[in-house]
């Protein structure tokens, strides 16, 4: 039986004249972390954004949870609900409060009740330890809670799979390790989780498999002790030589 959660096949995207994905097949087994690695623009972002419909691909197959993203919008909508995603940027609403970030999906998308989205924000709030911060309004939080927060509100939707896009590039380092500690946790919890990264130290924890990209393509896929006691390509070590270094 396929235990396949997402299934690209064949994936080929375009930005004008710039071939962005290349042929790309990618799949993610359910409760499996995959941590997509590479030099900046590679296509990482790329990739998983195309996993909930963000960006359109030119050719191709995506498969969600056993729906055909491109079959019908019923589709894609479901898959968007059911698919969580981390931006590097927050993208929190800046005039609503904490707690009103959190239950608005839940109110509009999964048509929960008022006090149930607010015990479930509470809850989570507790859960990413910023319980105290639920009236507060994200001017007032630091780069590393506001990640947090975007993250509690990613899980309020109780997602199948979390899409994480560079959650903590846009941090300042001594906020990191609290996002990490976060997203360490809920890899304990058997989430699907896919996470584009160069948080090595992360990945080589965390990570049920490595996926290195570079200029569009996958260039090796394995696990994380192969990945960094012995890289196959040239470029992975090359990668690998500089980012361990710094």
């Amino acid at each position: 039986m396929n235990n396949d959660i997402i299934s690209m096949k064949n994936i080929n995207k375009f930005y004008d004249d710039f071939h962005v994905l290349k042929g790309i097949n990618f799949s993610v087994k359910k409760g499996e972390i995959v941590v997509i690695c590479g030099p900046s623009g590679s296509g990482k972002s790329t990739l998983i954004r195309c996993i909930n419909g963000l960006e359109e691909i030119d050719e191709g197959n995506i498969i969600v949870d056993n729906m055909d993203i491109y079959e019908s919008k019923k589709n894609l909508k479901e898959i968007r609900s059911e698919v969580g995603m981390v931006f590097q940027h927050f993208n929190l609403f800046p005039h609503l409060t904490i707690l009103e970030n959190i239950t608005l999906a839940q109110n509009l998308v999964k048509k929960r009740s008022a006090k149930e989205s607010k015990q479930i924000a509470h809850d989570l709030l507790e859960k990413v330890k910023l319980a105290d911060k639920a009236d507060s309004y994200p001017s007032d939080l630091s780069g590393g809670q506001k990640q947090r927060v975007a993250i509690a509100r990613s899980l309020a939707m109780k997602p199948k799979v979390i899409l994480f896009d560079e959650p903590t590039s846009a941090l300042d380092p001594e906020t990191i390790g609290d996002v990490l500690s976060v997203m360490k946790e809920l890899a304990q919890e058997n989430f699907t989780i896919v996470c584009v990264t160069h948080e090595m130290g992360f990945a080589k924890e965390v990570g049920d498999r490595i996926v290195f990209m570079d200029h569009g393509v996958i260039v090796e896929e394995t696990t994380p002790n192969e990945f960094f006691n012995n890289p196959q390509s040239d470029r992975a070590k090359k990668f690998l030589n500089e980012i361990l270094v710094h």
